[in-house]
């Protein structure tokens, strides 16, 4: 597969199969990762990827923490910007109607919408949970750094065959997660991502998001033609 074809072909999963992901298989796409460009070469990400009953006590704490009703915790990043306008706005509305279409989960029907965010904290159902962290004393342009790893690792895991969805719905809790990792105070959790095989009849997964045409977005200058 190529570079064209793994951009193509990767898209955010919702729903997976419960097939196992081999230690090996993950340990070439890090292995390969560490490549992605780094400002410096400071390489700032923190990768913890957790299966089987490790993976399990968190699924079945989040399960427990949502089941009593806690608030989120603090926030240590805005995950949106606040008063997001046109067109990011549009998009991020537009998104959720599409995927709430496919999953026959009307406007109205909050507690059906809240059923399905809530599938987040169960990876979808994913047999491997990736949590990236990153240091708290690093900036926006080793944020960028991170943006650009996560990219390279869902670009491979998708040569491998293998399906994934960033999640930074799991900042919101952290704490929890910590719970389970215990990663040292210096280290902030960035997302989550659920890794595993697509679920091909899995409804969330028979829709693609619509991307802006780059000619929208895009500014070309000093061509003559």
């Amino acid at each position: 597969m190529d570079v064209r074809e793994a951009v193509m072909k990767r898209r955010s999963i919702r729903g997976f199969l419960d097939t196992p992901v081999s230690r090996a298989t993950l340990e070439r796409v890090l292995d390969t990762a560490c490549r992605a460009p780094s400002g410096g070469n400071l390489q700032p990400w923190r990768p913890y990827l957790l299966t089987g009953s490790v993976l399990d006590q968190l699924k079945n704490l989040m399960a427990e923490r949502l089941a009593t009703g806690p608030a989120p915790d603090e926030p240590e990043y805005p995950i949106y910007p606040p008063g997001l306008t046109s067109p990011y706005r549009d998009r991020r509305f537009a998104l959720g109607e599409q995927l709430y279409s496919a999953l026959a989960v009307p406007r109205e029907d909050k507690a059906g919408r809240q059923r399905q965010f809530a599938r987040n904290y169960q990876l979808f159902g994913a047999p491997v949970g990736l949590f990236c962290y990153v240091d708290r004393q690093m900036g926006a342009a080793q944020w960028s750094d991170l943006g650009m790893y996560l990219q390279t690792v869902m670009l491979l895991l998708t040569a491998e065959g293998l399906a994934c969805c960033p999640q930074e719905a799991w900042s919101i809790h952290h704490r929890t997660v910590a719970e389970i990792i215990q990663p040292p105070e210096e280290l902030m959790l960035f997302c989550g991502m659920a890794i595993g095989y697509e679920d091909p009849d899995h409804p969330a997964n028979n829709w693609r998001s619509e991307r802006a045409p780059f000619a929208e977005v895009a500014t070309f200058q000093g061509w003559s033609d």
